[in-house]
């Protein structure tokens, strides 16, 4: 994103981070305002990403310490204040991180030390690149109605089926892929750790989307892999599934805040500078009325983050229901901010490589993976109905 300026972190001043937050988000907004543009490949510049955040000590926070990582185990609250910083930078820096951690968090959670010791090490690196696959053509918002079979043979298994909006699609090397092992529905579904380069597996179609990412659908044609290639027990695959998207949610929810602050950052920087009616932009009622609010609604989202990553790290609690909640708030509050940015802007707005144009297309995708704002609704809905039985 053109003109990368100092993010304002006063929020981190909030009882929910530590000072070890501030310092981890301090250096980093630094540093990504020093990068320069990165390639118009958007695999290249992905893989750059991959690479400058696992130098630069970024891709640490995705792993345990035993494996290279920052902390004991993965902090949530350091993933929110990274993805918050590198979003409102560069929307591909934050899309790479987050990635590592998504794929690679099987592996964190229950994978074998052989698993471990293999991968984890060269994520935190930036050598290796991971990839989460678990939606398919007919099974996405409900990811328990999957069909990829794995079947045993002999001393291994062999996988058929097709995974589909996969991000890292087609330059990840090793995909952490959910499968049925056992009857329909979620207790039947295990997790497979499949290396780029195994016998049937196939990149069979690069998927473009508004905002450039590397995304793919993959087929498995009688892929074989060795018997060791399970992650964690057989049929714990969906928990182990929703397990590492309770980690990673909240987060979702902290880069929606970081395209946010960018878009109220161009939007005042816009107000103050646009002559009109014998004054400014930012002279109108309307238009204070309009930043007031996109600056309420950024503090509320950054709450809710806030507060489900620091339960998780801190209170140790079961977090699903907290994650939904930010994950909804803050995407769907981004969402608004970034379209009264547009507004703000008038036909400038809408014109390709201008900032908030670019936001635009970023935020959109954000409500809809990692869960639909729909069904991080149902999420929170049964939630209620269960604590109040």
């Amino acid at each position: 994103m053109p003109g990368n300026l100092a993010m304002n972190l006063d929020h981190l001043d909030w009882p929910f981070f530590d000072a070890s937050h501030r310092a981890v988000a301090r250096q980093l907004d630094a540093w990504m305002a020093a990068q320069p543009a990165a390639p118009g490949d958007v695999d290249e510049a992905c893989r750059g990403w991959v690479r400058a955040l696992g130098a630069c000590g970024a891709l640490a926070h995705c792993v345990p310490a035993a494996h290279g990582g920052a902390s004991e185990s993965i902090d949530s609250r350091a993933l929110c204040v990274i993805r918050e910083t590198l979003a409102y930078h560069e929307g591909l820096a934050d899309f790479a991180f987050a990635m590592q951690g998504l794929g690679s968090g099987p592996i964190s959670l229950e994978g074998t030390a052989r698993q471990r010791e293999q991968w984890l090490p060269r994520v935190a690196r930036g050598e290796a690149i991971a990839a989460f696959a678990l939606s398919e053509p007919e099974a996405g918002s409900d990811a328990a109605a999957l069909s990829t079979r794995a079947r045993r043979i002999g001393d291994g298994w062999v996988l058929d089926g097709c995974k589909t909006w996969i991000s890292n699609g087609g330059i990840a090397d090793f995909y952490c892929v959910f499968a049925r092992t056992g009857a329909p529905g979620p207790k039947g579904i295990s997790c497979f750790l499949v290396p780029a380069d195994a016998p049937g597996l196939d990149v069979a179609e690069r998927i473009d989307v508004m905002a450039p990412h590397p995304l793919a659908r993959l087929v498995l044609a009688a892929c074989r892999l060795p018997g060791d290639a399970l992650i964690g027990a057989d049929g714990t695959g969906f928990a182990l599934a929703m397990r590492t998207l309770d980690i990673f949610r909240a987060s979702v929810g902290a880069a929606a805040t970081g395209f946010a602050r960018r878009a109220l950052h161009a939007a005042v920087t816009r107000a103050k500078t646009r002559r009109m009616f014998g004054g400014t932009l930012a002279d109108l009622q309307l238009t204070q009325a309009a930043l007031g609010e996109m600056a309420a609604e950024i503090d509320l989202a950054a709450l809710a983050v806030a507060r489900a990553a620091w339960r998780r790290d801190v209170r140790r609690e079961r977090t699903t229901r907290d994650a939904a909640i930010a994950k909804m708030t803050a995407t769907e509050a981004a969402q608004r901010v970034i379209d009264r940015a547009v507004q703000l802007f008038g036909g400038q707005g809408v014109r390709v490589g201008e900032a908030v144009e670019r936001l635009y297309r970023e935020i959109r995708a954000l409500r809809i993976y990692e869960g639909a704002t729909e069904v991080q609704k149902i999420v929170v809905g049964r939630d209620v109905l269960r604590s109040s039985a």
